[in-house]
Parts: structure tokens; C-alpha cells; sequence
């Protein structure tokens, strides 16, 4: 969350604030990442609410910064190239 709040660079974060180096941290952050643990940690938090009963759709938001794109999504329609049309040459 540090780096995302201050727009660091990893290699940036100082260590005495987050207790690691920035690199560590984004070695852990990677680590977790593949392990799954984000996912199973959300999966968790929902299963709380729900059985706490604090959990209402009507407060919910879909952001799409969390749905990945296959480069650019899918293309309805070919792009048309936007490279300057040269004249043909007269002599």
C-alpha cells in the first residue's frame, strides 16, 4: 500500500517505515501473489461479512482496474493505421 499511496518506486521505500527493503517487499508482494494468498485472504473477508450479515450489494462497485484485458481488449472493428499517407512520386 505505500508504494500505491506514495507513487515510490519499490527500490524507493524506505526501510524503517515498511521494515523491509523495498525490493523484500516486492518480492513478498510477488510471492503472495502467486501463492494465491490475495485471493483466499478476499475470499475469507467475504465469507465474514456475509455470515456477519455486513455484506450488501447495494454497496458494492465493480472497478475494472481488477478485470484484465487481453492487450488492449477485443477489437470490434479493424484500426485503421494513423501513419501519414505519403503522395506517390510524379517523376
Amino acid at each position: 500500500m505505500y508504494v500505491l499511496r506514495t507513487g515510490f518506486a519499490w527500490r524507493d521505500v524506505p526501510t524503517e517505515t515498511v521494515g523491509c527493503s523495498g525490493v523484500t517487499a516486492w518480492r513478498r508482494l510477488r510471492d503472495w501473489t502467486d501463492a494465491g494468498v490475495w485471493s483466499r485472504l478476499h475470499a475469507a473477508l467475504l465469507t465474514e461479512l456475509r455470515r456477519g450479515g455486513l455484506l450488501e450489494l447495494d454497496d458494492c462497485s465493480v472497478d475494472g482496474s481488477h478485470i484484465r484485458a487481453l492487450k488492449g481488449g477485443i477489437l470490434l472493428a479493424p484500426r485503421r493505421s494513423t501513419a501519414p499517407v505519403l503522395a506517390p512520386s510524379t517523376t
